[in-house]
């Protein structure tokens, strides 16, 4: 992997290994738990793919569980840590930190592009903070010049305030914070089929069109895979 460039920001995405089973449980029944964890190996795909397309600096894996073949070269990996997903997040950042303004995006939104992903990296040349808002309430990305764990500590996750809330912390700590465009996470049969449609070129699109679209409504209990919201990243 080569050297970090001097001044950019470093990309995280913080994931859950795409176990049948574990991931994407809001598909079932509509999608089998093998099909609803292809799905999600595919958006991670989608995912990783953006963050290795985008200029930026150090490009980190921050995972519960195994890498697998899924994972492109250039990629540090490092271990999820911490009970809830607002401790998970603060470690996140923290461990890395290595003095370059991180942006930290999610597994769930595949629609994601380079060119977004480097939009939020240019904007923490000006401004403390970036924050991506995610469709049901939560958001798919969160930069900050400078980690802090105050900002995110405590913040309540998977409820459809959770954005609101942070975007509120960020803005009560005086930062000046960059909103990017609204995304949606995909955590239910018409969500995959919304995003596959939005983003027909990817792999995640690919899987719904080989599995086929199926709208009806989940019902698993588990956890997703959006950084936050209705859902969390585990």
């Amino acid at each position: 992997m080569s050297a970090p460039a001097s001044g950019t920001a470093d990309l995280l995405v913080i994931a859950k290994e795409p176990v049948a089973g574990r991931v994407k449980t809001r598909l079932t029944p509509a999608y089998t738990a093998a099909e609803a964890a292809a799905l999600a190996r595919a958006a991670l795909r989608d995912t990783l793919a953006a963050v290795a397309a985008a200029r930026a600096g150090r490009r980190t894996l921050v995972l519960e569980g195994a890498p697998g073949p899924w994972l492109p070269e250039g990629f540090a990996v490092c271990a999820q840590r911490g009970g809830g997903l607002d401790e998970r997040l603060v470690h996140a950042f923290a461990d890395a930190d290595a003095g370059r303004p991180l942006v930290l995006v999610g597994m769930d939104t595949p629609q994601v592009t380079a060119a977004l992903l480097e939009r939020a990296c240019a904007a923490l040349a000006t401004r403390e903070g970036v924050f991506g808002p995610a469709a049901d309430g939560g958001f798919w990305l969160l930069g900050l010049r400078r980690p802090d764990a105050s900002l995110l500590r405590g913040v309540p996750m998977s409820r459809a305030d959770t954005g609101a809330a942070v975007l509120g912390r960020l803005r009560a700590a005086g930062l000046r914070t960059a909103v990017l465009p609204v995304l949606t996470d995909v955590d239910t049969p018409a969500d995959a089929a919304a995003v596959a449609a939005a983003a027909p070129g990817g792999e995640f699109a690919a899987a719904v069109r080989a599995l086929g679209t199926r709208l009806g409504t989940g019902t698993g209990t588990g956890t997703g895979a959006g950084v936050g919201g209705r859902t969390v990243t585990a």
